[in-house]
């Protein structure tokens, strides 16, 4: 499992994701799961994947024009004259890895299944971010939605909605993704650091900061810690139920 999260501020877009890939209790390993492309001026795309790592390999190759008969890196990916197009090729070539794998023999097809988060500008277009299912169908950030979460999504999904603002600095959309993601490797041992982020800014058509953040960087590990203690202290402080004896 892993976990990704792609969101949308009226700065511009961030992403970061987990490295951990696991077949089973011993055998862990780390993935880059989180992969950019740009040409300076002209576009920028980001692209988060959770699911089926063959899969996913078998996809950035392609994208990066090896095989499916391309002649040069990214050349489809970063040449598309929208976002949208971009989020129809990407899911049509993500669902024929996927269907060529079922035609080949395999019989559980759910197993190969990837879902991604794919997100940057094309000049001309606004920064988009889209969430694209194994079937090659996608959905995008809306105001309603403006964050989508993939892999193991549901422990760090409460903070999200409870803190996001549109609004946000990108130093406070990345502490809200850390927290995010502290919540959920607190409650789940498939999602683990070194985690990497990236961050872009609107019509800049340039990669912005991006890294990787250890399990044993400082700056984690006082977040991590001071909003442990911060949850206690919340917690101290509600008022208690009173119950009455019948």
């Amino acid at each position: 499992m892993t976990y990704g999260i792609g969101m949308k501020t009226d700065s511009g877009l961030l992403f970061m994701s987990d490295t951990r890939t696991n077949a089973g209790v011993d055998n862990i390993s780390t993935f880059k799961k989180m992969f950019t492309w740009a040409i300076d001026g002209q576009s920028v795309i980001t692209i988060l994947a959770a699911g089926n790592l063959a899969t996913t390999q078998s996809l950035i190759s392609i994208l990066n024009g090896f095989g499916d008969n391309q002649v040069a890196p990214g050349v489809d990916l970063l040449n598309q004259p929208s976002m949208f197009e971009l989020a129809q090729l990407i899911g049509k070539k993500l669902r024929g890895i996927i269907q060529s794998n079922s035609d080949n023999g395999q019989t559980a097809n759910s197993s190969f299944h990837t879902t991604l988060i794919m997100g940057g500008q094309i000049k001309g277009d606004e920064p988009r971010v889209f969430m694209i299912y194994p079937e090659g169908n996608f959905i995008e950030v809306s105001i309603d939605n403006p964050f989508f979460q993939i892999g193991e999504t549901k422990y760090g999904k409460p903070i999200l909605i409870r803190a996001f603002d549109p609004k946000m600095s990108f130093s406070d959309g990345l502490k809200l993704m850390l927290l995010s993601f502290d919540s959920t490797i607190e409650a789940n041992l498939s999602v683990a650091p070194p985690l990497d982020f990236q961050i872009y800014e609107k019509d800049s058509f340039t990669l912005g900061a991006n890294g990787r953040i250890e399990a044993d960087d400082p700056y984690y590990r006082k977040i991590s810690k001071g909003w442990s203690l911060a949850l206690k202290s919340a917690f101290q402080s509600m008022p208690n139920l009173i119950i009455k004896n019948k």
